[in-house]
């Protein structure tokens, strides 16, 4: 059941495919912005996978987020979402990432639950 308060936390380690120069973002080997903003949205697809319906999954639409400052090579960065509203098939976290030094980024990101197949079909001609 989707409800207010589902969470999940995902990690990674900064390396040479996630840093800036990877991303495409900057060309310095730090934690691209890109990968955090990714490392968010998994963190939120994955609060709510447990209690979807079969068949279904989430889409990012929206994320408004701040990177505040690097994370160097070889350290791991967390991201949590906790799901703060559920309208519909709406879905509203509050997304934060963080390294051993603390929060690294914070932001909103909103999902929408959608039917595999019925997606999917709507991109074939």
């Amino acid at each position: 059941m989707l409800k207010e308060g589902l969470t999940y936390t995902a990690r990674v380690v900064v390396n040479g495919n996630n840093n800036a120069i990877a991303a495409g973002s900057g060309n310095l080997e730090v934690f691209a912005t890109p990968s955090m903003v990714a490392l968010m949205e998994n963190a939120a697809m994955n609060a709510v996978a447990a209690v979807l319906p079969h068949g279904a999954t989430t889409v990012g639409a929206e994320i408004s987020t701040t990177h505040i400052k690097p994370t160097a090579m070889g350290e791991e960065v967390a991201a949590t979402a906790v799901l703060t509203a559920v309208e519909g098939r709406k879905l509203t976290f509050a997304v934060e990432a963080y390294d051993a030094d603390g929060i690294i980024g914070k932001g909103t990101h909103i999902r929408f639950v959608v039917d595999k197949e019925r997606f999917m079909a709507k991109l074939k001609g």
